[in-house]
């Protein structure tokens, strides 16, 4: 059995509120699929933005296959995401209102061997609901120590 690949965003939680989560193929090369079941992407500053009604992702960092030839991808393209006409209608029209972005969450291989970003509709926090989400994973953490006890 393959080894499971996910690969998350953590700071995306910290820094953004989700609204909506959706899950979204992504169109690759062959070298790029490689590197994801390698474990070699990235998603930090990973965010999704409209071109002639078609979503992008940009900041998405697959790094070269290891074995590539003169093929191989450049790590940081834009790369197109796979979505159904009425989803990519709605995102489009929730992402026009102010103050709301896509950003992704985590890239996984599914049972097929497709690869997958799951993408969030997300609004961004601002400095004291940051401060407020850490006040608040503290307390949770004094509780179940206290409970363990």
């Amino acid at each position: 059995m393959q080894k499971s690949i996910n690969i998350k965003n953590k700071k995306a939680s910290f820094s953004y509120e989700f609204i909506d989560k959706y899950i979204a193929g992504i169109k690759l090369t062959g070298t790029e699929i490689k590197s994801i079941r390698g474990g070699k992407a990235n998603l930090i500053d990973t965010y999704c933005y409209y071109v002639d009604h078609e979503l992008y992702v940009r900041g998405l960092n697959i790094s070269e296959y290891t074995y590539g030839t003169h093929y191989n991808h450049e790590p940081k393209r834009d790369r197109k995401l796979l979505l159904t006409r009425r989803e990519l209608n709605k995102l489009e029209r929730k992402v026009s209102e102010k103050g709301l972005t896509i950003v992704a969450l985590s890239l996984f291989i599914n049972e097929k061997g497709w690869a997958k970003l799951e993408i969030a509709l997300a609004k961004g926090k601002q400095e004291f609901d940051k401060r407020e989400n850490i006040k608040k994973k503290d307390v949770e953490r004094d509780m179940d120590r206290l409970k363990k006890r």
